[in-house]
């Protein structure tokens, strides 16, 4: 997808929010959400690419867990919007490939690790009226994923050759999310959600100057369980 898209993407979800009408009905307008993200990388990459480099040389994710902070600004009787963000996890990332690159050992190796900023913006519409409890949702937006603290681990600069520098750039891209409120009494309620998103990037190493890349999709799927109190 390219970058006009995602923009023109953004664009109409934030419009859309703006344009649903709000019915002031008594019940409260925002909700604070907090709970755990269990998130699985369905990652798939290009076989790294650049001098040295033997052929079937990939690499895979490690799944993760952290915490998950959510702010959601009630619209309408069955429009939210919701901004939701995880505290940044330790993201590992494993070689895949030969099990050794002369006698260096690589695959299943934690090669590099990196954390993640990366903020979800969402627009849901809810199923029934407030005056069920139990309320399904599904959600389009945005994602936008920051990769910072990148880091190439002892064995990640064994495999290189050296003490080896990581870029990868910003990741702007399409989110989705289906799931199940349950309202408890007064403010309180509990939210289970399963999110998918859309995050790819270019990683590319430096080694002494000598370049390595790849592709990379992470494709994170996000299991979410959550209390929330809205006032």
């Amino acid at each position: 997808m390219n970058t006009s898209i995602k923009a023109a993407a953004a664009g109409a979800l934030l419009a859309l929010s703006v344009c649903v009408a709000h019915a002031d009905d008594g019940v409260p307008d925002n909700t604070v959400r907090v709970g755990m993200y269990y998130i699985h990388y369905h990652s798939s990459a290009d076989d790294i690419s650049g001098p040295y480099v033997p052929t079937g040389l990939n690499l895979s994710v490690n799944d993760v867990e952290t915490l998950y902070l959510a702010y959601v600004r009630r619209l309408s009787v069955h429009f939210d919007l919701e901004l939701a963000a995880g505290y940044p996890p330790l993201t590992k990332t494993e070689g895949r490939g030969p099990a050794m690159l002369g006698s260096v050992p690589y695959n299943g190796q934690v090669i590099s690790t990196a954390r993640w900023f990366a903020p979800t913006l969402l627009l849901n519409y809810k199923f029934f009226d407030d005056s069920h409890a139990w309320r399904p949702y599904i959600g389009l937006g945005v994602n936008y994923a920051n990769f910072y603290d990148r880091r190439s681990t002892a064995a990640g600069d064994a495999a290189s050759g050296g003490p080896t520098s990581i870029s990868l750039p910003v990741s702007v891209g399409i989110a989705g999310t289906v799931g199940m409120a349950y309202h408890l009494q007064g403010p309180w309620s509990l939210f289970l959600s399963y999110s998918a998103s859309e995050v790819k990037s270019k990683l590319t190493t430096d080694t002494a100057g000598v370049e390595r890349t790849t592709k990379i999709s992470f494709g994170p799927r996000a299991l979410v369980f959550a209390g929330g109190y809205s006032f």
